[in-house]
């Protein structure tokens, strides 16, 4: 029997279940898993240990309740049931009801399910996740972790929209902003790179991934964000078109019939890198396409990767207005980690600011080289750190449920 004491995370979604299990004081990653395809005859779960990855269909009815069974046999098998201490869920939205993470109690579910309404696609699968956790964990302290919660110190100079006061004060309708836990994380790891105090730093988060976010940290606490009542605001993203005019909406519904499913999917899956390139949402095929030999590919790609960029470096600058100094620029995510071609493209459009990039440097950090990739003659440092959400979350569990 393991003495190790390990957090079991999830992150339940409609279609998909992540899963690991995280040594909540090391980081330290035992097991991962991904179920995919839930609710279709495709549904499969793959299971990473030890370097080994293994792929098994699921056939019950239920495909996320069997992901769980599954994950548990897999536990079982591999020694791990015994040390979990708690199970971590990632829920995407809070809310104005939770500014932190909290143990889920019956009245914690009910208002996750109040919430609902403002993230229709996650808050019901997350709670899918929740009661099957209760149901094969019920000896097991769960613990909610929300994407919005770190968020909720923005002023209201910030997070109030421009309309009609009654649709904030009766239905809740504001900037929530989401990526949470990844600004969090790496804004706590860039104050201890900086050898700061996380209340005396200042930082500007800039996540990049198939959904992109930027924050502005002042002081260790979010007072601006990119995403707003849902995570369609702001930047250019794999999928999603990031800000646009909202009369495009009632346009494309008035003159061209438009219901509001299209829209829906027009904005949220046909759009952002996918629907300028017409190639790819994935940020490496672009790259791919810019440099290689396909004239019209070449065009598509760069114009997306161009507009891209042009998002990210101006909100990026826009972001200097909420803070009272910055310490430093944070690239993180899956392409702010790894693609120098992306960052060195954002940074070269923000001179006026006298912020520059050690090319050298730069190239580096794709290599798991994470740290300072600015310039000698910079204003600013650039950082780039790895994000860990899910260390976040097994952290907050441990941290909730010992309390508790």
């Amino acid at each position: 029997m393991s003495t190790e004491k390990n957090i079991l995370v999830l992150n339940c979604g409609s279609s998909s279940l992540k899963f690991a299990v995280i040594n909540s004081t090391t980081g330290d990653t035992k097991i991962t898993g991904l179920a995919e395809r839930l609710g279709s005859k495709e549904a499969t779960i793959t299971v990473k240990y030890k370097g080994n990855k293994q792929v098994t269909e699921l056939t019950k009815n239920n495909q996320h309740l069997g992901a769980i069974e599954y994950l548990v046999s897999e536990l079982h098998a591999n020694d791990l049931s015994d040390s979990l201490t708690a199970v971590g869920h990632r829920v995407v939205h809070g809310g104005e009801v939770f500014t932190s993470s909290a143990v889920i109690t019956d009245d914690v579910i009910a208002a996750i399910e109040e919430t609902s309404g403002l993230a229709p696609l996650h808050n019901p699968a997350n709670l899918v996740g929740i009661k099957a956790a209760q149901a094969t964990f019920p000896s097991l302290p769960q613990v909610a972790v929300f994407d919005t919660a770190f968020h909720q110190t923005m002023p209201q100079k910030a997070f109030m929209y421009a309309v009609d006061n009654d649709l904030y004060n009766e239905k809740g309708i504001r900037r929530y902003g989401f990526h949470g836990t990844s600004h969090y994380f790496v804004s706590r790891e860039a104050a201890k790179h900086l050898q700061q105090q996380d209340d005396q730093t200042s930082v500007i988060t800039v996540h990049l991934g198939n959904g992109c976010s930027i924050c502005a940290i002042e002081n260790g606490n979010s007072v601006d964000t990119s995403m707003g009542l849902t995570p369609a605001e702001g930047l250019v993203m794999g999928t999603r078109s990031g800000d646009v005019d909202p009369g495009l909406i009632i346009y494309l519904m008035n003159q061209h019939n438009y219901s509001a499913q299209q829209i829906d999917n027009l904005l949220n899956k046909q759009s952002g890198l996918l629907g300028l390139s017409k190639l790819s949402n994935d940020c490496r095929t672009l790259e791919d396409a810019v440099f290689g030999n396909d004239e019209a590919q070449q065009q598509q790609a760069k114009l997306a990767l161009d507009v891209f960029c042009y998002r990210v470096a101006k909100y990026i600058a826009s972001y200097t207005v909420a803070l009272s100094h910055l310490d430093a620029i944070v690239f993180t995510g899956g392409i702010g980690e790894n693609s120098n071609y992306i960052r060195s493209q954002v940074i070269s459009q923000l001179s006026i600011l006298k912020i520059s990039l050690d090319e050298q440097q730069n190239e580096l950090a794709r290599f798991g080289n994470a740290g300072e990739i600015q310039a000698t003659d910079s204003q600013f440092r650039v950082l780039v750190i790895p994000t860990n959400e899910e260390w976040v979350i097994a952290r907050d569990a441990a941290q909730l449920s010992e309390s508790k």
